[in-house]
């Protein structure tokens, strides 16, 4: 799909019920749509209108030459609903997603009537240690950029592709050495800059919250804060790790389906009547 100034990006969607609420699927650092969401589509379009989109760099998501943005992904994310006609929708970010599901709140709130965010936070750093990872990430980065395109794919399949999809379908070890690793590599140095701890109190549409309590990528207390910081939230949680959303989706999908609703349900009572 063309988003006319922005790039062409690619989404999947389920059309739903008949006048159903628009969900907007907004994916993980690394992932892509498909990878992140797969186990997700057939319940939730049960109930949605549902769009999955891959973020810049990831999967097939749009190629640029500028510096990777989280705010770039929510404005990818108004475009799409723009040109799909799509006037209010629930923005769902999972992990590095739900960063991009607070910024399309902070940058097109009269556009989103709730929130939903699962296995993520406000900020990712605050240790010495997280900090020097970051701005280690931020350098390879930079540096990728004058590298050839040849020697980066050649590199992220060693190190990455080659090993981490060992053991996954062909389908997605396809999905993963679709990503251009300059992106990749900027996405994660933006996401230790991210702090949206100062606004989040500011969120006026009802929230729902999914953590995993035994997640080792976002920690269990970031979350938590998160959650603590916005007044309308509703919070369930999953003892499982940063992967729960297919590697324990018998349980994450209800609640997900269920988080949802139960945001789909609050905001239908907020919108004002003719």
């Amino acid at each position: 799909m063309p988003l006319p100034g922005r790039g062409t990006t690619y989404f999947r969607e389920l059309e739903g019920p008949a006048g159903a609420p628009t969900l907007i699927l907004l994916h993980g650092w690394t992932a892509t749509a498909d990878l992140n969401w797969f186990m997700c589509y057939e319940e939730l379009g049960k109930h949605f209108r549902v769009i999955a989109i891959d973020h810049r760099g990831h999967g097939r998501g749009i190629r640029t030459n500028r510096h990777f943005k989280l705010s770039d992904c929510a404005d990818d994310a108004a475009a799409l609903a723009d040109q799909l006609g799509i006037d209010k929708f629930i923005p769902v970010g999972y992990s590095m997603g739900g960063t991009v599901a607070q910024l399309v709140w902070k940058r097109h709130a009269h556009r989103v009537s709730g929130l939903v965010l699962a296995a993520t936070s406000g900020h990712f750093v605050s240790e010495r240690k997280e900090r020097v990872g970051f701005t280690v990430m931020a350098g390879i980065g930079a540096l990728s950029r004058i590298v050839p395109a040849s020697v980066r794919e050649s590199i992220s399949h060693r190190l990455y592709v080659s090993r981490k999809t060992m053991t996954w379908e062909p389908w997605a070890a396809k999905e993963a050495a679709g990503h251009e690793w300059r992106l990749i590599l900027e996405a994660g140095a933006a996401l230790g800059l991210y702090d949206s701890r100062k606004w989040l109190p500011e969120v006026d549409v009802p929230t729902s919250m999914i953590i995993t309590t035994q997640d080792h990528v976002v920690a269990t207390e970031r979350q938590r804060e998160l959650a603590a910081l916005i007044h309308d939230v509703y919070v369930q949680e999953i003892d499982a790790d940063h992967d729960a959303v297919y590697a324990r989706a018998d349980e994450f999908v209800p609640m997900l389906v269920n988080a949802c609703l139960n945001v789909a349900e609050r905001s239908s009572k907020k919108e004002p009547t003719s």
